[in-house]
């Protein structure tokens, strides 16, 4: 697949994966906060095979959309926006000032609250979401920002995967992590001796999850490990891994992405608003989201180019890379699952989605008045 139609099936797939996401959470919002509200939620709580619905949804099935993420990771990093160095530079300078910055921010608020542990919130940007609000500019959009926007998502995902990796993973099992690491070199080593067949890579994959899960560290990660040992290919279009990942987007980002919103938005917002959104966390969640994204990727992206370690791609300008930083600070998906893991009181982690929600919604509007006004009387290339 040339990259300049990979490119185009990468946005047009997440265009309506965050459309669809979107919807979901409307729908899902409308129903908890409905008559219905309190069966709803509660039925999220339901025992299945021993365990409640939300283990299986973000525990289970979100390490398959880390598998996918990993995937993406890898191409991109082999034959994508990733592979030049020089051409990765721009979005990975505004991706870690698009980490730091909020985390700051967050901290700011938070250091000596007790919600610490939270900062990790504000660090992610929802790919599927951004790419959603974008669409709906059409193709007024250039090449160039969709590519910044694509890359900044990718490495925000992998700076959320290590953050998740150290800062919040339970109290570790060393034997366990050990038995995890030996099947992750095993898979290599089948890597390296040219093993096509994905059946022994998705059944080690399985075997070093359950390990992972047992070891203290949050199970995902097996699935970003697993990606790396599935063999890739520069000079063949269908390897291992792009079948695999061809075959992830539809059940990842039309079933268990929507599933993950459903689950984890049936939030009844009854009550005192004020007290919700006046707590420290989320005065963090906000302030860092609406606020920290937008100024720590632009302003990395400025020191990058006056320092002259990279240039501005052509059509790009600095309203551009402002008004796209305000895309970043939709967390939403990222967001709403660190934030699972950094609250344990149902409360605080139903406050602080309340909290995601509104600086996602509020950072989505922005970027799109201020993309309309800065391409309203551009025209630059477009994706065909």
């Amino acid at each position: 697949m040339k990259i300049k139609n990979l490119l185009n099936y990468f946005f047009h797939s997440n265009k309506i994966a965050g459309l669809l996401l979107i919807a979901t959470t409307i729908l899902s919002l409308t129903i908890a906060n409905s008559t219905l509200g309190n069966s709803y939620i509660d039925m999220w709580h339901t025992n299945f095979l021993g365990r409640d619905l939300h283990f299986w949804v973000n525990d289970v099935l979100m390490s398959i959309f880390f598998l996918l993420i990993g995937l993406e990771l890898e191409r991109e990093l082999y034959v994508g926006e990733l592979s030049n160095i020089k051409d990765a530079l721009l979005p990975l300078f505004a991706a870690i000032g698009g980490m730091l910055v909020p985390a700051l921010f967050y901290l700011f608020f938070n250091s000596t609250s007790g919600f610490s542990s939270g900062f990790g919130i504000v660090m992610a940007t929802d790919i599927a979401f951004a790419i959603g609000i974008l669409s709906l500019l059409g193709k007024r959009v250039p090449v160039s920002l969709k590519i910044f926007l694509i890359a900044l998502a990718i490495f925000d995902d992998l700076g959320a995967i290590l953050i998740i990796a150290i800062f919040y993973s339970n109290e570790l099992i060393i034997s366990n992590i050990l038995i995890a690491l030996g099947i992750f070199l095993i898979l290599l080593f089948l890597n390296y001796k040219k093993v096509r067949n994905l059946i022994p890579f998705i059944i080690g994959g399985i075997i070093m999850w359950y390990f992972v899960y047992l070891s203290g560290i949050h199970p995902t990660i097996a699935g970003i490990l697993l990606a790396f040992t599935i063999p890739f290919s520069r000079k063949k279009t269908l390897s291992c891994s792009t079948l695999l990942e061809d075959f992830l987007h539809i059940p990842v980002f039309y079933f268990i992405i929507p599933l993950f919103a459903l689950a984890n938005t049936a939030i009844n917002i009854n009550g005192n608003f004020g007290d919700v959104i006046s707590e420290p966390y989320s005065i963090g969640i906000i302030i860092g989201l609406l606020f920290g994204k937008p100024i720590g990727i632009f302003l990395f992206s400025w020191i990058g180019v006056r320092a002259k370690v990279f240039k501005l791609p052509s059509g790009l300008n600095f309203k551009h890379i402002l008004s796209v930083g305000f895309l970043g600070g939709i967390g939403f998906t990222m967001s709403i699952f660190i934030t699972l893991l950094a609250f344990k009181n149902p409360e605080i982690q139903n406050n602080a989605k309340i909290a995601i929600l509104i600086a996602s919604i509020s950072a989505a509007i922005i970027s799109l008045i201020m993309l309309r006004i800065t391409l309203k009387k551009e025209k630059t290339p477009t994706l065909k």
